[in-house]
């Protein structure tokens, strides 16, 4: 889903987050706790609404798919390696 003003998540204090939308973000926290398969799931319910706004509709499948690719580079879902983080121990 495109980003757009109208769809936008609010912060704590009321202002647009331009990270998250309105089914996902609101008044600062995440309106539900899940991994990104389950969100995944989730969204996969509407591919009906999702095909209304294309040129040509795609299955469930394909929605899936992409949202599979897409989804580990949102900031929610992202996973950036910290100097906390266990490195792999070296290759003899």
């Amino acid at each position: 889903m495109p980003l757009t003003e109208e769809v936008l998540g609010t912060n704590a204090d009321g202002t647009k987050n331009e990270d998250y939308c309105m089914y996902c973000y609101k008044d600062g926290k995440f309106l539900q706790e899940c991994t990104m398969d389950e969100m995944i799931e989730h969204c996969a319910q509407f591919v009906g609404e999702i095909n209304k706004g294309l040129p040509q509709p795609i299955t469930k499948e394909e929605y899936i798919g992409r949202m599979k690719m897409y989804f580990p580079h949102l900031k929610r879902w992202r996973k950036e390696l910290t100097l906390t983080d266990s490195m792999p121990e070296p290759l003899a």
